[in-house]
């Protein structure tokens, strides 16, 4: 290449290299580096000669080219001349130093090259350097930074000529006015420090080992001086901080005594820069670090002057809150560390004494950093810190009072470490420990409003977590602190403020005693005499056995605590450790299988009461058992916040009393519990009578003596003397104490020995309770309904072995009813109604009964009062002082409310267990199950299904007894079994499951029968689940035929008439519902129902009027249908003229009349004779102004095909349809084609725009496929969206292609029938039906099969003639056809030859296509049909064809580029061996590989494919191997390097043609397509930079440079960054 031609290229590269586009820049410089690899003298000549050419060159530009000259000598230093490296090391100089002015970018660029070349010629470099660091005279600042850098890039080159630097430097300095000559002056001489530091530190490998560090110390200290004195005290802060690093630097290479004579004032400086400066304080740390590190090193006797002021700018520096998202502010943190660590080895005592006054500060900050300070000495100076441990272990206390979480976390870490030390161990240890264990106690962290912004908050969560680990890390990796943890750790287990702590202490505790019980050892035993503070072992057992009742609170301390409470076993007492090594781990296992919602709470309760009951057994002397009583009575007031527990633990209380044998203790125990409980909390109150009642079972005696006592104590008297009386809880009120008392009376009843209790009822406990009956107060209330509950229950306990009459029963029940009525009715905001409820089911079941009034209004009142309750989710407004019960406790309360509803019908019904009773049962229930709201309905048939299985539960049939109401029931409840509401249904399927097995026992079967009808019903429940109707409905019909088999004769008219009532019920769905069942009811039982049919139709009639429900409407047409079968006739032609669109009540009716066969078919061949006769349209002019017309469709056919439609879509309309199948497809196919823009007659408004015409008929022919089964091809179709292309004008051709390719693919058998039944509609005078008919015919010969079943003639034949057709749409469609016939029936093509080539190219020379469609189709036709053509019959027309498709190669229309170069392949086979084809060939060749990157990816597919074919007769064996392995269709071709390889070849094998190829090239740099231009710049690069040297001569370099210079300017960066690219690849 001549020079003139690279020089060109770098220019134009050199140009752009200021590209707007980051990615052609960076190209640019790529290219520019290539070329500067390849010919680094010339493209750095150019580079030169560039600079020197364009003086005025914006900066930025500037900047990229010396950057890029730097980059050519950084990476080919070695092959530059040494006369080039002068000559660009005076450039460099000169750029760097040609303005006097500071700019940056510009001259750091110029200087990083002479740094670049520095690395390699630091002498050339220096003398160039020196040259401009001349004493006496003031540098230029990049001079100096260049100095600086180069120190840095090459120590050992540099060092040695520093000396001479510095005495010309040193009296510079004093020259230097300007504070940034002052900065570079000072960076440098803290590189020179640096290097020479760096140097003497690796004298074994330095040049010049003789060094030494005094070489430099005058020069430095001269240096020194000049900073300090004068430049240190600037006001601008860069300067100041570069100044003070230096100096810090500098310090070691300084002579002792001048450092000394320093120290004085120059410590002060450097931290008095702490105040001058916000930010960067790590640079002075840094500085300060190393003065300090200079001092001690040399042994300074003048530096403990300094230490005071040291230590106070220190301890503020540590005090800095550390950003560790900020890494500066870390690297000051742990500099200044340094600083303490380096003056603690040499001022220990003043040191320690120092951190830990500040540690007295209650400043936070001040104490972080103090706290800091600490933890690092004691970690990093053990020594040191041995002496002073127990200063520190006095002085950590005050920090430990802070209130502050930073505080406490930063005392933790410092804690942990002492622990590590042997600190723990000394006196006062034991106060850290109290330390952790207090913080892991630590409550949640609770903000209201906004979180607090500070980052470094510590949350309390934060601080116990961190507590737990240091605790378990403490236990498990300082084997010494075992002792100072075991036993005190238990102390922490029995004060309420540390509960939260439970779970880390027991896990500790317990890894403790494992370890020493493992290894025998004698600590293990506590002799808890003495030891002190700890708690006895009954408290202990007493905690432990509390916190494991409650396993998930407090941190899930359950599991721990029992856990502990074994490994304490034989501290507690002796004989404990064989019993509970067998009861406890079964309990432990269950706890680990279970969660918070899981656990039974009641269940777990009561196995631990069961586990104290065994484990009180075990002791034979009682004063254990005493002194257990004695401390759990004193320990119930620590759970005064934690009222569960408490509750839990009267009763724990109450066991303990039952194993106590003292009646003096017990005495005075339950009047302790009585006096000091807390009577004003509900759960209290509970707790305390159910420890009473369960002391009562050992003790009723004197129980009911003290409660008696108790009751006639001064409690009960409203004077001052009470608050003596009960420990100063001034609050209580009487009617609070008087509700304990109720309770505990009930809970005595409950619990008291049943050979005791009933002579007491009366007498003992009702005469103490009854007198409380008329009070107001809820709270007794509650108590006086619960504990009569008890009472009952205890009686009706008592009465199953002997008699008893409960004379008081009635009076007692309408006391509850009274409490019930009381209450407000509009919302439930209490217990009463369940807790009476529950009360009056036990005292129904006593004697004597209850008469049928009586029992009537018991469950008018309660079941009233609960089902017109508002729902669940309900909240009610707070009235006076009452708590809102929150959605929990609310739910809950709903619940029971409702369960004990049923256990009181359950209650009544056993009285009277038959269909009158159910039925005096369900009256109260029956209005409930249709109520408008959702809530009540799922309520009314919870409690009717609740009730009938128990009524089935308890049924005995002894006499023949007629189900007299079982229609009446099944009429009330099917109709909920489509109810909106879920669970509705589904409980209502499980009614009528009952009430028909019900049936069957009064009809006589056993008890174990079983009917698969009737349990049938069971399997339908999972249709219930889905709310889709359709399902819903369905599964109501089967319902039906179960129940129409089981209803008796004399139940169906009551059901019938109760179903007529369903149709008009609160609910859609169950009105339809009703429909269904009546209907399938009739179908298989109307028969006896002939008297009645005029009675059922008039109902019919009047309900019609009534239903607004549109399915209800069409269900009740079927009625009509089913009971008006014989008259078809009149009903079709009355649908016939009813107005379109059919309303769904009409379109139903058509749907039913496909239930008979036979009827069906009649009317399947009644509408195609007249949708062939009708006309489908009449054209109407659009009027005198808009001018034209519009199709408008007939509405007799219209009709027809919407009743056709609905009628297919009754699936046993399926074998008429099968039977009339092509007869059916063929007129709905060409109804379509008719319909396609066809536009609804707008006779009247309703018709108007709201019927799709050949939509209709469209879904018909879809409908139609369904019941011929043609699944497969319905699957194609919809997932073609065939459908919808099928309807509108602009996709119908599309449609029916889709429609007929599924057809051949899946249905090929039906095909003879349906092209017998359409060819006639080719010659139809509607064109519309003739383009559908060819569309569908065009597409059939696209497949084997209609040669396989000899169509293929009767289809060519119907092709040639269409070619000839006045419409151009079906002439496309027609050439379409014959192309397909090479895919469909290659074989058939030669046979064809002669017709299939005359119409293709008649039709690419096609006049009237303006579209080009006809064009396109007949190369895409001949495309395919040239794979199968005999070379005799082509062979003479190769070259005209190829002359044909040539100018389609570069059309702008896709689709014909395509078409025409997937011709040009298919060509290729009858040109080989010819060259004249094989230069039509090469003549194609560019074109076809810049379309390889065509925007079109179908092109490039294409362009592939064609390639693939041709490649063989390109005449290169690489080539084509090239070709036929990389160009696939379905895969991704990397273009820049197949373009590579190709040139190569090219090159190789064709290198006559080459200037050919690059001109041919270089024509579509003017290309439209950017990406082909792009692709024809990486073309010429590649061919360019595989070309020999001597081979470029053949090509005109001048138009190519030419080119790419004009492409460098492209306004397509992609295409730019091509053409740079190809730049790079000259040579």
């Amino acid at each position: 290449m001549e020079d003139t031609d690279v020089e060109q290229m770098t220019l134009a590269l050199l140009d752009a290299a200021n590209d707007k586009d980051t990615g052609v820049q960076e190209q640019v410089r790529k290219s520019v580096l290539t070329l500067g690899k390849q010919q680094p003298e010339r493209v750095l000549a150019m580079c030169q000669d560039y600079l020197l050419n364009h003086p005025k060159l914006i900066v930025s530009h500037r900047v990229v080219v010396l950057r890029t000259i730097e980059l050519i000598v950084d990476s080919k230093i070695e092959e530059i001349s040494s006369n080039k490296i002068k000559s660009i090391i005076s450039l460099a100089s000169d750029e760097m130093t040609r303005s006097k002015d500071v700019i940056p970018d510009w001259q750091q660029a110029a200087s990083n090259i002479l740094v670049a070349v520095g690395n390699k010629h630091i002498n050339d470099i220096m003398e160039e350097i020196l040259s401009k660091f001349q004493p006496g005279v003031l540098p230029h600042f990049f001079v100096v930074q260049t100095l600086a850098n180069l120190s840095d890039s090459n120590v050992f080159g540099m060092v040695p000529f520093l000396n001479a630097i510095l005495g010309t430097m040193l009296p510079m300095l004093n020259m230097a006015k300007h504070d940034n000559m002052k900065w570079v002056f000072s960076s440098a001489l803290r590189h020179f420090t640096d290097s020479i530091l760096e140097y003497l530190a690796n004298l074994d490998k330095a040049p010049d080992p003789t060094v030494r560090k005094d070489t430099f110390s005058n020069e430095i200290c001269s240096a020194f001086d000049i900073l300090f004195q004068n430049w240190l005290q600037t006001r601008e802060p860069k300067l100041r901080l570069t100044v003070a690093e230096a100096l810090g630097s500098m310090c070691h290479l300084m002579a002792s005594d001048k450092l000394e004579e320093h120290i004085p004032k120059l410590i002060p400086a450097i931290l008095s820069l702490y105040k001058k400066h916000n930010n960067e304080h790590y640079i002075i740390s840094k500085s300060l670090c190393q003065v300090l590190d200079a001092s001690v090193n040399m042994g300074s006797r003048v530096l403990e002057t300094q230490l005071d002021s040291l230590l106070f700018a220190l301890h503020h520096q540590v005090s800095v809150p550390v950003d560790y998202s900020n890494p500066p502010t870390v690297k000051n943190h742990n500099e200044v560390l340094r600083c303490f660590s380096l003056l603690a080895n040499t001022f220990p005592d003043r040191l320690i004494l120092f951190i830990l006054q500040r540690l007295e500060n209650t400043n936070e900050r001040s104490r972080l950093g103090s706290l800091a300070v600490l933890r690092h000495l004691i970690n990093s100076t053990t020594s040191t810190m041995e002496t002073k441990k127990l200063m520190i272990l006095s002085s950590i206390r005050q920090p430990m009072a802070d209130h502050s979480n930073k505080v406490k976390k930063r005392v933790v870490q410092v804690i942990s470490a002492m622990a590590h030390h042997g600190y723990l161990e000394l006196e006062g240890g034991e106060l850290l420990v109290r330390f952790i264990v207090q913080n892991c106690a630590l409550p949640d962290t609770y903000h209201r409003g906004q979180r607090s912004t500070d980052p470094e908050e510590v949350t309390n969560e934060a601080l116990r977590s961190m507590c737990d680990n240091t605790l378990h890390l403490l236990t498990t990796t300082v084997g010494q602190l075992a002792d100072v943890l075991w036993p005190k750790l238990l102390y922490f287990l029995t004060p309420p403020q540390y509960s939260s702590a439970t779970t880390p202490l027991c896990k500790s505790l317990v890894v403790l005693g494992n370890k020493k019980k493992v290894n025998q050892e004698s600590s293990f035993k506590i002799d808890f005499t003495q030891e002190v503070n700890l708690p006895t072992p009954q408290t202990l057992f007493i905690r432990l056995l509390v916190n494991a009742a409650f396993p998930f609170n407090s941190r899930d301390h359950g599991a721990p605590s029992f856990s502990l409470l074994q490994v304490l076993s034989t501290n507690i007492h002796p004989k404990l450790e064989t019993l509970w090594d067998n009861e406890i781990p079964p309990l432990l296992s269950l706890l680990e299988d279970s969660s918070v919602e899981s656990l039974d709470q009641k269940n777990w309760e009561d196995k631990l009461l069961k586990f104290l009951s065994i484990t009180l057994a075990t002791f034979e002397d009682n004063t254990w058992v005493c002194q257990l009583a004695s401390e759990a009575t004193r320990y119930l007031s620590t759970y005064n916040n934690a009222l569960a527990e408490k509750s839990f633990l009267y009763r724990c209380i109450g066991v303990i009393l039952q194993h106590n044998f003292n009646k003096e203790q017990v005495k005075k125990q339950l009047h302790e519990i009585l006096l000091a409980a807390h009577h004003n909390d509900a759960i209290e109150r509970e707790g305390v009578a159910m420890g009473v009642g369960l002391c009562a079972n050992s003790h009723l005696e004197g129980t009911l003596a003290k409660l008696e006592a108790f009751g006639k104590s001064e409690a009960f008297k409203k004077s001052p003397s009470i608050f003596n009386l009960l420990k100063d809880r001034n609050e209580v009120e009487v009617e609070k104490v008087k509700s304990t008392l109720i309770l505990c009376y009930g809970q005595v009843a409950l619990h008291a020995p049943p050979e005791k209790i009933l002579n007491r009822i009366d007498q003992d406990i009702l005469q103490n309770i009854n007198k409380h009956f008329n009070t107001k107060d809820m709270t007794m209330k509650l108590s006086l309904i619960q504990s009569v509950g008890f009472i009952a229950k205890a009686i009706s306990e008592c009465v199953k072995k002997q008699g008893y009459v409960f004379t008081r029963k009635q009076e007692l029940i309408t006391t509850m009813l009274d409490f019930i009525k009381a209450e407000a009715t509009d919302s439930l905001r209490t217990p009463v109604r369940h807790l009476v409820m529950t009360t009056c089911a036990t005292l129904i079941t006593l004697d004597p009964a209850m008469s049928e009034n009586e029992t009537f209004d018991l469950l008018k009142i309660c079941v009233n009062n609960v089902f017109s309750l508002p729902p669940e989710t309900h909240t009610p407004e707070k009235v006076k002082e009452e708590e809102i019960l929150d959605p929990t406790q609310r739910q809950m309360l709903y619940k029971a409310t409702l369960a004990a509803l049923q256990d009181l019908l359950k209650s009544v019904l056993s009285r009277d267990p038959t269909p009158d009773g159910l039925q005096s049962v369900f009256k109260h229930l029956e209005s409930w199950l249709s109520s408008s709201q959702d809530h009540e309905r799922d309520r009314a048939v919870s409690v009717t299904a609740n009730i009938l299985a128990y009524y089935l539960d308890i049924l005995t049939v002894k006499n023949m007894v007629t189900f007299h109401n079982l229609g009446a029931l099944l009429g009330r409840l099917c109709p909920r079994c489509s109810d909106p509401i879920p669970t509705v249904r589904i409980t209502a399927i499980d009614c009528l499951y009952t009430l028909l097995y019900i049936q069957l026992r009064y009809e006589g079967f056993a008890l174990d029968y079983k009917d698969e009808g009737v349990d049938s019903l069971l399997q339908l429940k999972e249709s219930l689940e889905n709310p889709d109707h359709a399902i819903l409905y369905k599964t109501c019909s089967d319902i039906t035929k179960v129940m129409s088999k089981r209803l008796p004769q004399q139940q169906l008219t009551t059901l019938v008439f109760m179903l007529f009532e369903g149709l008009v019920d609160s609910q859609a769905n169950c009105c339809r519902a009703s429909s269904v069942v009546l209907n399938t009811l009739l179908k298989s039982r109307g028969g006896g129902l002939q008297d009645l049919v005029p009675e059922i139709l008039e109902v019919l009639h009047v309900r019609l009027q009534n239903i607004t429900e549109e399915q209800v409407r069409v269900a009740v047409g079927q009625t009509v249908l089913i009971l008006a079968s014989q008259h078809l006739q009149t009903v079709v032609n009355t649908l016939i003229n009813q107005l379109l669109p059919y309303d769904g009540w009409t379109s139903e009716m058509w749907m039913a009349l496909g239930s008979d066969t036979v009827v069906a078919k009649q009317i399947m061949e009644m509408v195609m004779e007249k949708l062939l006769i009708l006309p489908p349209y009449v054209d109407r002019k659009e009027g005198m102004i808009r001018g034209g017309t519009t199709k408008i469709a007939t509405n007799q056919p219209l009709a027809m095909t919407c009743g056709l439609k609905d009628l297919l879509l009754n699936s046993q309309s399926q074998e008429p349809a099968l039977s009339l199948f092509p007869q059916l497809f063929s007129c709905l196919i060409i109804r379509i084609g008719a319909s396609v823009g066809v536009a609804a007659p707008k006779d009247n408004a309703k018709q108007a725009g709201s019927v799709h015409v050949a939509g209709v008929a469209a879904d018909a022919l879809r409908i139609l496929l369904a019941r011929a089964q043609m699944d497969e091809v319905m699957k194609r179709l919809d997932e073609d969206n065939a459908w919808d292309a099928m309807r509108e004008p602009s996709s119908h051709i599309s449609g029916v292609t889709l429609l007929a390719r599924a057809v051949a693919k899946h249905a090929g058998p039906r095909l003879p029938a349906i092209v017998e039944c359409l060819c006639p509609s080719l010659n139809n005078i509607y064109e519309c039906q003739r383009i559908t008919v060819t569309a569908f015919f065009s597409e059939l010969l696209n497949h084997h099969v209609v040669t396989e079943l000899m169509l293929i003639d009767v289809l060519m034949n119907n092709m040639m003639e269409r070619i000839s057709d006045h419409c151009s749409t079906v002439r496309m469609l027609a050439v379409r056809g014959l192309g397909n016939l090479a895919v469909g029936s290659p074989e058939k093509v030669n046979k064809y030859a002669k017709e299939l080539l005359a119409a293709m190219s008649s039709a690419m020379e096609e006049k009237d296509d303006p579209g080009k469609l006809i064009t396109l189709e007949a190369m895409s036709g001949l495309s395919k049909v040239l794979l199968y053509l005999d070379k005799k019959n082509v062979h003479l027309l190769v070259v005209y064809i190829f002359m044909k498709i040539k100018p389609f190669l570069e059309s702008e229309n896709d689709e014909i580029r395509c078409a025409s170069i997937h011709l040009m392949g298919n060509l290729s086979k009858f040109g080989s061996g010819e060259p004249v084809f094989k230069d039509q060939i090469h003549n194609v060749m560019v074109s076809l590989l810049l379309h390889l990157v065509d925007p079109n990816p179908e092109v490039v597919k294409a362009c592939k494919y064609a390639m693939r074919i041709c490649a063989p007769v390109v005449g290169s064996e690489q080539i084509t191997s090239m070709f036929q392995n990389h160009l696939h269709e379905d895969k991704n071709l990397h273009y820049g390097e197949f373009i590579n390889d190709l040139t190569k070849y090219l090159i190789q094998d064709f290198p006559s043609m080459l200037n050919f190829y690059h001109i041919s090239v270089i024509q579509f740099f003017k290309s439209n397509w950017p990406e082909v231009r792009a692709g024809a710049a990486m073309f010429i690069g590649f061919l360019l930079g595989n070309l020999q040297e001597e081979d470029l001569s053949h090509l005109n370099m001048g138009t190519i440079t030419k080119g790419l210079v004009m492409l460098l300017q492209d306004p397509d960066p992609v295409v730019r960054v091509k053409a740079a690219e190809a730049m790079g690849h000259f040579h």
